[in-house]
């Protein structure tokens, strides 16, 4: 499913940054994969950024007027071009906030809010673990989001 390497950082601010090198294979779901990964290595809070090659991928908009997400999928070869997003918890389990941005053969790109995307060629990521014991969400009613629960 993946594969990744512990690197440690020296951070002068603090000690508790933990960061892994982390390669996913051809094939699987980037989603997936990254909640498999966050909930075996007990990462509670952190971030995630990353580039590779997709076959297909759906991405959400929030309609801030209805607060209800509308989904496209795109199924064609592109290039991750940037992926970033934050690793939290909900409900006790792993919750991941990933935008992706990707390049098409014509050069134009498509991205947004990550609902899933299967990988056709390679996909690395550098993930940072806050060393957190948690950082949870909580739905907010006014936005339609689940936010930050501090």
């Amino acid at each position: 499913m993946y594969s990744y390497k512990r690197v440690k950082v020296t951070n002068p601010i603090s000690e508790w940054n933990e960061r892994y090198v982390l390669s996913i294979d051809n094939h699987e779901e980037i989603m997936e994969a990254l909640a498999h990964f966050c909930k075996k290595q007990k990462i509670k809070a952190g971030v995630v950024e990353g580039i590779g090659a997709i076959s297909e991928a759906t991405f959400r908009f929030l309609d801030p007027a209805t607060r209800k997400y509308v989904d496209q999928t795109f199924l064609e070869q592109m290039e991750i071009t940037n992926l970033t997003g934050n690793i939290s918890e909900k409900d006790k389990e792993p919750y991941l906030h990933i935008h992706l941005t990707c390049s098409r053969r014509d050069y134009t790109c498509v991205g947004g809010h990550l609902l899933s995307a299967r990988i056709n060629g390679a996909c690395e990521l550098l993930v940072t673990d806050f060393g957190l014991t948690k950082l949870k969400r909580r739905f907010d009613e006014e936005t339609g989001l689940n936010l930050y629960d501090f």
